[in-house]
């Protein structure tokens, strides 16, 4: 079963906290209307996944605090390193929301259309994307590219919602 992942624009934490309190944590982008624009992006975890973006991007060595987050939700307080205290812990079932800083909006937005191919032929180059495709994969980079354009262009901040 693989990690649920929604990336979307919204103008503060505080914003975000409010739409997950009105759905129960579920993904804005899933409600009705959606609260927020964003992209679908199953399995594109921001650690890893969107930092090996990151890195293609930056033609870079991906690293593993290329994408830094702070954690939004859940709302309760973070547990410390001996982790959640019980199974049924937020903290341990999801789902978790994260914001992303201005650095990885602005990278993913600066993007230009040129560009594109030879980004994604570096991106799909990454070993938790074996066996994708430039073109398969090229449509979701496009999107997230878009995305953060979008939220630049808002002075937004950029979030990534996930769950199992």
């Amino acid at each position: 079963m693989g990690v649920l992942t929604d990336y979307f624009r919204a103008p503060d934490a505080a914003a975000v906290v409010r739409s997950l309190e009105e759905t129960d944590g579920g993904s804005p982008l899933f409600a009705e209307p959606p609260l927020f624009d964003g992209v679908d992006a199953k399995g594109v975890d921001p650690a890893v996944v969107l930092g090996q973006l990151i890195a293609a991007v930056l033609r870079t060595e991906w690293r593993v605090d290329l994408v830094e987050q702070t954690a939004v939700w859940p709302a309760s307080p973070e547990p410390g390193p001996e982790g959640p205290e019980s199974e049924d812990d937020p903290w341990a079932t999801g789902p978790w929301v994260s914001e992303l800083p201005p650095q990885v909006r602005d990278t993913l937005a600066g993007v230009r259309d040129f560009e594109v191919p030879a980004v994604v032929a570096r991106w799909v180059q990454a070993e938790e994307l074996q066996g994708a495709s430039v073109e398969n994969v090229q449509p979701l980079a496009e999107e997230l590219f878009l995305l953060a354009g979008r939220a630049r262009d808002a002075d937004e901040r950029l979030y990534c919602w996930m769950s199992l």
